[in-house]
């Protein structure tokens, strides 16, 4: 009896043992947690009070490789909130230069970047709002591996995205198990299916990856497939008086948008088309251009020789200098602390909103994710595509063509959605599907139109259908 005595004591020594990995784990992580949480960051409003955090995450410890996020709980009740991934484009541009801080963060950059304020159509509302600036070489996400930025594309941002999920949740394991969503716009049209293709396959291999609680994308202005993006872009154009019947007839006949590498004559006859654009914005062709450097740091000597920005009426509170101001904001030394953000391999060590290196250096693998779209339509994930109808780069007449191509079962007809009794935008739902325009708005919709995006992303949340009443 003695041997079988000691053997069961050994047993019942080790199952607790085991037991007791778990909260250690959990003790862990949630020492982790609190190193990133943000306090005193230079110019927050003090009320309302916000929970959140920021810093870094390794996604490859043999070359030193680790991207940036920034997190904001929801604001009420954040433990039966979802989980929301905010993604920008570019490639090269920052989802902290962008969503955080001029889009549908809480905390928007003041106007000069002279602080933060408040932002009362924030997604975190509804949402624990996470995000993150992808692929390394962005903002302050870096490497100590300086090859690794000869790799970028769309295979290695997606890759790289899935390690800093799979390790953000295990640093903050209480979000483990909470309904999650990836959102993002204009490059992240790509960014954001082909990670949310990578969530679906390895949640079916349990035994080597950890399960993720994936319900779904939604994709703003979002570049989805050459052909048609390049297409729409061309009779948008057209379409709002940008360029002549002349110019227009011209891309039909020599521009063959299925080819991967366009002719000489087409690409001449596309700088036609974007030299029209010169003088406005492209990206809210009926909004003002920003008249400051966007090449240079905004400085307040600037600001007194542009100050007549300042009585200028502003296009629906549309701030065409947003850029500038986040730039500002967040190349100060106290900003960056407070952050725990560190300014390494950058170039000139200056953060950027969109590093042109990355842009230039970026690899597009992957021309068209409509295959992913009918993979996932399949597999029921929920699928939104959303457009602000005056965004002259990503258009939405490109993205209708591009649903239309996935031939999917019409389940409602186009029909007008509404907001505080005015038409708020369009749109339309398949079977799997559903596309909306958001009426005024250019590519960067959470800025030109806040309140009406805020109805989108909750309408989308919630899975119900947009407004159809007044």
């Amino acid at each position: 009896m003695r041997p079988f005595c000691i053997f069961l004591i050994t047993i019942l020594f080790f199952l607790s043992f085991i037991k007791s990995i778990k909260p250690l784990q959990e003790e862990v992580h949630q020492n982790d947690q609190e190193s990133d949480r943000v306090f005193n960051l230079p110019g927050q409003p003090r009320s309302p009070s916000l929970s959140h955090f920021s810093g870094y995450i390794t996604v490859s410890r043999e070359n030193g490789r680790a991207l940036f996020y920034w997190f904001f709980e929801a604001q009420t009740e954040p433990s039966k909130r979802p989980l929301l991934l905010w993604l920008n484009g570019g490639p090269g541009c920052s989802s902290i230069g962008y969503g955080a801080a001029v889009e549908m963060g809480p905390l928007r950059v003041k106007r000069y970047g002279r602080g933060l304020e408040f932002n009362k159509y924030a997604w975190n509302k509804e949402a624990n709002l996470l995000f993150l600036e992808s692929p390394v070489g962005v903002g302050f996400s870096y490497t100590n591996t300086s090859s690794d930025l000869t790799k970028l594309d769309d295979g290695f941002a997606a890759e790289d995205a899935y390690s800093f999920l799979v390790n953000w949740l295990r640093r903050f394991p209480q979000y483990q198990a909470h309904d999650f969503y990836i959102a993002g716009e204009s490059y992240a049209g790509h960014y954001v299916p082909q990670l949310a293709e990578l969530v679906f396959e390895r949640n079916k291999d349990r035994k080597n990856y950890p399960y993720i609680n994936f319900k779904g994308f939604i994709v703003g202005n979002p570049e989805t497939d050459d052909y048609y993006d390049w297409k729409g872009f061309a009779e948008y154009a057209w379409s709002h008086t940008v360029v002549s019947d002349q110019v227009y007839r011209l891309v039909n006949r020599v521009c063959d948008f299925k080819l991967l590498n366009w002719t000489n004559k087409c690409n001449n006859a596309m700088n036609i088309v974007f030299n029209q654009y010169n003088d406005i914005d492209i990206y809210n062709i009926y909004a003002p251009k920003c008249s400051l450097a966007q090449t240079s740091s905004f400085t307040y000597e600037t600001h007194a020789k542009m100050s007549f920005l300042g009585r200028r009426r502003m296009y629906s509170g549309y701030d065409p200098c947003f850029s500038t101001y986040a730039e500002e904001y967040f190349n100060k030394p106290d900003v960056q602390k407070s952050l725990h953000a560190l300014v390494g391999g950058k170039v000139n060590g200056k953060w950027q909103v969109c590093n042109n290196f990355v842009s230039n250096a970026y690899n597009v693998t992957v021309f068209s994710v409509l295959p992913i779209y009918s993979k996932l339509i399949k597999a029921g994930l929920r699928i939104w595509i959303y457009s602000g109808d005056t965004d002259g780069r990503v258009p939405a007449i490109g993205s209708r063509y591009c649903v239309e191509a996935l031939g999917l079962p019409l389940k409602s007809h186009w029909q007008p959605w509404y907001h505080n009794k005015q038409v708020g935008g369009r749109f339309v739902e398949y079977q799997g599907l559903t596309m909306a325009t958001v009426r005024g708005a250019g590519h960067l919709v959470p800025l030109n139109k806040p309140a009406e995006a805020l109805v989108l992303i909750n309408t989308f949340l919630m899975g119900q259908q947009l407004p159809t009443h007044k």
